[in-house]
């Protein structure tokens, strides 16, 4: 029904006779019988306000059901005009997936009223997103078409399932209420029976409804039949000339159709509309079939074949190769119609053709439109094709008659042909609603349309309506009559002079419906009891109604009807991956009364689970419909169709729990910095612990903390250090207090003389401290040195014993300590320097020293006699890193620079034996040391993890900005290839009856940074991570609160702040150092440990060995075995691995789920053969390199050069087998170094990469999935490959242009893509720009990204070369702008963008990503900024500058620190 909308206020008033239906509505469930244009969609609204007062609170919906997409729209509109209530509008194209569950929810929390499409609701109902018992109230809108398979009569059933008391109320709305006018009684009882309701017209206001509905004159309109002939068309037709009946076969023209279609048009149109609709027809399939032949041939060329291609095309359309020269000469006999039946884009329109060109019937047609033409004239014409609609629109605005005064526009519906037939197409709904609005804009005057415009669409009332063919139901003569409203409107039947069975059943329409309103005009609303709704169909057989199932998931109330088991068997095989060269799966039907369905093979299941024979039915179609819903049953058994009957995916809603079920906890509140309590022994409790410190075996200190520490080994300088067990200190009760305090300043005057230069005020956490030789605190020495913290200026005594060996400091250098060399009473203060020296420059020692140490004014007092003293300058640790290889040297004790000769009067000695100052000197690597080992303990134990390596456990905890020479980026690329393959071969195994499609989801899910993060939080990961900076410029070893020294349970807890991202990072390298360690079953427990699916710590071969049973390999594949070294103990295994998905087999699944688990195997025997043999690789050298080698073109490579994969391939697929063919021998060509540089330039069929995946798959599964053994044999194939790979491969073009731009500064570049030919309908040429002057291309390619690569190639050479005219000096203007702005912009914004959402074929976009790529390659310089741990350093003092002097006094007020 339709109701203008035009003028229509917020606050309509209901007419008397609109309250009369209204009011009996409101009594029972009503179909209201009005005409169009009287207003029932206003009546609906009345009815749906009235129902959401009378249920409020019940958490009921209205449902307002439309049969057309375009009604949507226009019918939710009105609605949220008419009420205040929430107002939900659904059609195909925005509502959500059924999938996402969490979406319809709040959808239906969120709204009062959904206005949708009756097949939505339907599937709502079906995959029990709601449930008829939650609806208060459905209307139907043209709910005529409640009978047979219609969407309304599915829910209806579903209605009738539903207890008496729970069902909505149903208000039904037509124009035309009886489909049959022979048997009236019978076809309004169906639909009464259908819909539970009582039909109802007006009957107290009827002169009121007579008012606003007026009847518009009829007129039949009688026309001669066309002649045999039209003499005065040209003798020469473009039908003669195109020749269609001889097109060879093979081109794939559906002729016979065509003409068969081309000869209806002759009859209706005449031979202009006839043949304007041959050429229309023709030339949209010939352009389609000339693209689908250039696609296939041009798509596997390599760069320069492509190129050299596009050439030819460009010169001449004969040397395109591979489209047939008789669509070649279809195309250029249609390019000679083009001005005679095409409008110019610009230009005058196309020439008037004479009137006899046209039939009698149009010329009738257009003889009545000027004939009722006023300025203010609209109509509408009713044709029963859409073809003959199109063509006739054209028509009527270039007959001369009414070229003047018409404007027309076709209206069709949108067609219901797949997209490889639909080549004369419907309208896309937002073209169909544009064509309505300039029609009620009067934009446009006449319309043609096909019956999408008899009911529903909101036009405005017509002065002429005409139908142009012959009517053919009740409904339609009806509806179509509706559309003329006005008190002056004519509604004209076209029929045919000597049609006589066309005007009779005109004459019956019209004669019969006064009687058939008679029918239901005085119904008042009793009620019979409610029938069996299946028994208002007229086509389908009592007996196999009432035989019908009805299947009810238990858990969900998902619910299988036979009307719904075709559509849902449909949805799962159109999800199954395919590839070009593979048609859309469908399943087929066989037999006729007693059906058989047939699965495709795609889908991994027994042979034996493909087929379903349904039981013996008394129609085919019902037939059909019972093997269906036995097939579907079935496949939910299975779990292919999961609990609410989609097809068993990671829909949106899942994608909150791992596919083992296990939840994914919500991660949006986790911020993107973090601030941690990470764990950390450093804490001084009550009870204290001694670890004996060893330098190259022999005792030399003792380390005392709080944390009983585990035994540390490690290189430090020149020496192996090493920790025994620790002891608890017993402190002599009488004096704990200052043994505490004595050790305390012992460590700080150690830390003063050999660390830090300057003095520490807060507490300390640990204490390095002389021993005994039976292992005990050497409190004696202990009080001897403190007494002098800052050293002794008594040298006597000193001798050449202690040169070498003793330490001291200039008094005007604190922070400077020094070795003895040697004493020097040869020389005093008033000695001349020798020539070359420092001092060299002044007439004595004395003179130069006091100009040096001079501050403020101040000269220092030094005599002029005396002895001196000569010794090394150390040269201080700027890091605690230390090396995990041990090795020496790596962090070497200060260095000794050249000596220094100073007077002895201001050089004091340490009270340190070398020993425990040599402690010291390696103190910041032996507590660095200790924390990392004592974290990997913790992590050890906490997280339940295996006996990962102490090394690689300490690696994965670390986080690069601890600057330490390593951290756990190599691990987590190593452990990312680790979580793949195992989360696959969990998935490949516990869902044998998934494809490739739905695994690979549920992979995505598995091994997600939201999942990983979210197990990384469930196990409180964070606690464990080392981020600390290794720099000693500040002593971290301290506390803040004294209250934490005398803790009985020290917190063993530090405040520590890295990104969030860490965590996840960590969680893959925890994976690479467990499988670094103990392969992939010490993986498999680390990954269980952690809460990633995996399915158990079990290895592999318990779980999944020894389970399919053995048969022997086809000899087609001898060769192959002999290749791999391996024989297959599963030949069927093989046979699956190369069949292609086109090749059709009852006997073996396509190759898509070995592929699956192939690619992650190779992918990790890649990881881990860069990992192992380039160890001093990054991250980011490793992954790039790993890219190269398992790129689409390295693999195909393997499989053509290594396996002859190729000759073994099963396809059923003519083009894919060309393209192959051609392929090969390029590749056979490539060299491997070739292949790993410049693979980006190939793109060979992904077929034969498949297949090399597939067959390592196929050998994985065989050897019981033993890793190693497989890994062992696919390095062994992939030898030669992976050999060319390094860690300093260049990188792909296009990076390199955006590094290099970025550097230049340049912040005018972009890409631009383009089409080398206009029929291959898209872009396939690319080209680079430098302020909008293109540097390289277009560059045409078989895919954008390979025009791309090459077009950004070229851009950097001419860019870079000083000859060429695209130097970039010579096209950019803008570099010291540039260079300002990148100056101004900090540059961590650009980190904060997607990439993904950066479109490089802008100039700011390209700028974006080029910093971002710029930034992503450059090494970082700058040592990274202190944690928040770290803060309480802040209350040390600022350290000296490099010449500042501290005095004696300055330093033991600093020692003296009260506690």
């Amino acid at each position: 029904m339709a109701l203008a909308l035009d003028g229509v206020s917020d606050t309509l008033l209901p007419r008397r006779y609109q309250e009369e239906i209204f009011v009996r509505a409101q009594q029972g469930n009503v179909i209201a019988a009005l005409d169009t244009g009287s207003g029932k969609t206003y009546i609906s609204t009345l009815l749906i306000k009235w129902i959401a007062a009378k249920d409020v609170g019940q958490g009921k919906i209205t449902v307002f059901l439309v049969p057309k997409v375009a009604l949507v729209q226009q019918q939710g509109e009105f609605i949220s005009r008419q009420t205040s209530l929430r107002v939900r509008q659904f059609s195909g194209a925005t509502a959500h997936d059924m999938g996402y569950r969490e979406g319809w929810r709040k959808e239906f929390e969120d709204a009062d009223v959904f206005v949708m499409t009756a097949q939505i609701f339907l599937n709502l109902l079906t995959h029990s997103h709601w449930s008829m018992d939650k609806v208060s109230l459905i209307v139907f809108d043209e709910c005529h078409h409640t009978r047979k398979n219609h969407a309304y009569n599915g829910i209806m059933r579903e209605y009738f399932q539903t207890p008496v008391g729970s069902r909505p109320k149903v208000f039904g709305m037509t124009a035309s209420p009886i489909w049959n006018p022979k048997n009236a009684a019978e076809s309004l009882a169906i639909l009464e029976r259908n819909l539970d309701a009582k039909v109802i017209a007006v009957k107290e206001h009827i002169d009121e409804l007579v008012g606003h509905s007026p009847k518009p004159t009829e007129v039949m309109l009688v026309y001669p039949a066309a002649p045999s002939a039209y003499p005065d068309y040209p003798s020469t037709s473009l039908k003669q000339r195109l020749d269609l009946e001889n097109l060879p076969p093979e081109i794939g023209m559906p002729v016979q159709k065509i003409l068969t279609r081309y000869d209806v048009t002759l009859y209706s149109l005449g031979p202009f509309g006839a043949e304007l609709f041959l050429y229309t027809e023709v030339k949209q399939r010939i352009t389609q079939l000339i693209h689908d032949a250039l696609d296939s041939n041009m798509d596997y060329l390599i760069p320069t074949q492509y190129g050299l291609q596009s050439q030819l095309h460009s010169k001449s359309l004969e040397m395109a190769d591979g489209v047939h020269p008789r669509l070649r000469q279809l195309e250029r006999t249609l390019a000679a119609y083009r001005n005679f039946f095409e409008a110019p884009e610009s230009g005058p329109a196309p020439p008037a053709f004479p009137w006899t060109w046209c039939s009698p019937k149009v010329r009738k047609l257009a003889e009545t439109l000027f004939e009722r033409y006023t300025d203010s004239f609209q109509g509408i014409i009713f044709v029963e094709q859409r073809h003959v609609a199109s063509c006739l629109a054209t028509i009527l605005s270039r007959i001369p008659l009414l070229s003047h005064i018409i404007k027309t526009e076709q209206l069709v519906g949108h067609g219901k042909d797949t997209a490889t037939k639909a080549h004369v197409k419907g309208m896309a709904t937002r073209n169909q609603q544009d064509t309505v609005r300039m029609f009620r804009e009067r934009q446009i005057n006449v319309l043609v349309a096909t019956s999408v415009a008899e009911e529903g669409l909101d036009f405005p009332a017509c002065d002429l309506v005409i139908r142009f063919d012959p009517v053919q139901h009740m409904v339609g003569y009806v509806q179509s009559r509706g559309r003329a409203r006005h008190k002056t409107s004519t509604f004209v039947i076209m029929v045919q002079e000597g049609a006589e069975s066309q005007a009779q059943r005109y004459l019956q329409f019209s004669q019969s419906e006064p009687h058939l309103k008679q029918v239901y005009q005085d119904r008042d609303l009793t009620m019979q009891a409610p029938e069996d709704e299946e028994k208002g169909e007229l086509h389908d057989d009592p007996a196999d109604l009432a035989e019908r199932e009805r299947y009810v998931v238990p858990s969900t109330g998902a619910i299988l009807t036979y009307t719904s088991a075709i559509g849902l068997l449909n949805h799962l095989c159109s999800l199954i991956p395919r590839d070009k060269f593979t048609p859309t799966h469908v399943p087929k039907y066989t037999g006729d009364f007693n059906a058989t369905v047939h699965l495709p093979s795609s889908l991994p299941l027994p042979a034996d689970l493909l087929v379903y024979q349904g039981p013996i039915r008394r129609s085919k179609k019902e037939a059909k419909r019972a093997a269906a819903f036995l097939a579907v049953k079935s496949l939910h058994a299975l779990n292919v169709f999961d609990d609410y009957l989609l097809p068993a995916k990671r829909s949106r809603d899942r994608e909150n729990e791992d596919p083992d079920g296990v939840p994914i906890g919500d991660i949006s509140n986790v911020p993107e910095t973090l601030d941690v309590q990470v764990r950390d022994p450093w804490v001084l409790g009550r009870t204290l612990w001694l670890h004996v410190v060893h330098l190259d075996g022999r005792p030399s200190a003792g380390l005392v903390t709080g944390t009983p520490l585990p035994p540390v080994e490690l290189v430090a300088g020149d020496f192996f250090v090493s920790t025994d067990e620790p002891r608890e200190v017993v402190l002599d009760p009488r004096d704990a207090w200052g043994q505490r305090r004595a050790m305390e300043d012992y460590t700080r005057m150690g830390l003063w003389w050999c660390i830090t230069g300057r003095g520490i005020a807060l507490p300390l956490t640990c204490y390095l401290v002389p021993i005994t030789r039976g292992y005990k605190v050497d409190f004696q020495a202990i009080e001897q040195a403190v007494l002098h913290p800052t050293g002794s200026y008594n040298w006597e005594g000193i001798g050449e014993e202690h040169y070498g060996h003793l330490l001291y400091m200039n008094n005007k250098e604190a922070g400077h300590p020094m070795i003895l060399h040697r004493l020097r009473p040869d020389l005093s203060p008033s000695s001349r320097p020798p020539e070359g020296s420092k001092e060299a420059g002044h007439p004595t020692y004395r003179d130069y020293w006091i100009r040096k140490y001079t501050r403020k004014g101040y000269a220092p007092v030094i005599s002029a006699d005396g002895p001196c003293v000569e010794g090394f300058v150390l040269e201080r640790h700027s890091s605690s890193a230390y090396s995990l290889e041990n090795t020496l040297h790596t962090s070497p004790s200060p260095q000794i620079s050249e000596t220094a000769i100073l007077p002895l009067e201001i050089c004091k000695w340490a009270l340190m034996p070398e020993h425990v100052y040599r402690t010291f000197f390696i103190l910041p690597e032996l507590c660095h040391r200790a924390t990392d080992l004592w974290r990997a303990h913790q992590a050890r134990l906490s997280l339940n993890l295996p006996p990962i390596a102490d090394d690689l456990l300490i690696q994965a905890l670390k986080l690069p900005s601890t600057n330490t020479g390593f951290n756990n980026q190599r691990l987590e690329t190593l452990g990312d290839a680790v979580l793949k393959l195992s989360a696959v071969v969990h998935l490949y195994n516990k869902f044998p009856h998934r494809h490739e499609g739905q695994l690979d989801g549920m992979k995505r899910i598995s091994i997600s940074n939201r999942t990983l993060l979210a197990r990384a939080v469930e196990r409180c990961l964070e606690h464990h991570l080392s981020s600390e900076n290794q720099s000693i410029r500040l002593w971290r070893y301290t506390t803040a609160s004294e209250e934490e020294l005398f803790e009985i349970r020290p917190r063993r807890r530090t405040l520590r702040q890295f990104p969030r991202k860490s965590m996840q990072d960590c969680v893959e390298s925890i994976l690479g150092a467990s499988f670094a360690t103990g392969g992939i079953d010490m993986a498999l427990q680390a990954g269980a440990a952690l809460g990633i699916s995996v399915g158990s710590p079990a290895p592999w071969f318990l779980r999944y060995g020894l389970q399919l049973p053995q048969s022997e390999a086809s000899p087609l594949f001898l060769t192959l075995q002999e290749t791999l070294g391996y024989s297959f103990k599963h030949g069927q295994l093989l046979l699956e691995a190369v069949t292609h998905p086109s090749f059709a087999s009852t006997d073996s699944s396509s190759y898509q789920r070995l592929e699956f688990l192939g690619d992650a195997l190779i992918d990790m025997v890649v990881t881990d053969y860069l990992y192992k043999k380039f160890p001093e690789a990054t991250s980011g050298q490793l992954s790039w390199a790993r890219s190269r080698a398992v790129c689409g073109a390295a693999l195909a490579s393997v499989a053509v050069k290594r396996l002859r994969l190729h000759q073994l391939l099963l396809i059923n697929n003519v083009e894919l087998s060309m393209a192959i063919s051609r392929y090969v021998p390029v590749l056979e060509e490539i060299s491997e170094e070739d292949i790993i540089l410049h693979g980006w330039k190939h793109d060979p069929p992904k077929a034969l990469s498949d297949v090399f995946e597939s067959v390592m798959g196929a050998l994985f599964v065989d050897c019981d999935y033993n890793y190693d053994r497989a890994a062992a044999i696919v390095e062994m194939i992939m030898e030669d490959l992976i050999a060319a790979l390094r860690p300093d491969l260049p990188r792909d073009p296009v990076s390199q242009l955006m590094v290099w731009v970025a550097k230049s500064g340049c912040r005018s570049v972009s890409f631009a893509k383009s089409q080398s030919r206009e029929e291959l309908r898209r872009p396939d040429c690319m080209s680079v720009l430098v302020h909008d002057t293109t540097v390289a291309g277009p560059v045409a390619a078989a895919n954008l990204s390979m025009a791309k690569g090459l077009a950004a190639e070229e851009a950097r050479r001419v860019l870079d070369d000083p000859e060429s005219p695209f130097h970039l000096s010579r096209v950019c203007v803008c570099g010291k702008e540039s260079e300002a702005a990148m100056e101004e912009e900090p540059t961590e914004v650009t980190l904060d963008v997607d990439k993904s959402e950066l479109d490089d074929e802008t100039t700011g976009g390209f700028a974006i990503l080029a910093r971002i790529m710029l930034e992503e390659t450059e090494e970082q310089s700058s040592t990274p900024a202190l944690q928040d741990g770290d803060l309480e350093d802040d209350e040390m003092d600022s350290p000296p500058a490099e010449d500042e002097t501290m005095e004696e006094r300055e330093v033991e007020e600093m020692m003296e620190v009260d506690v």
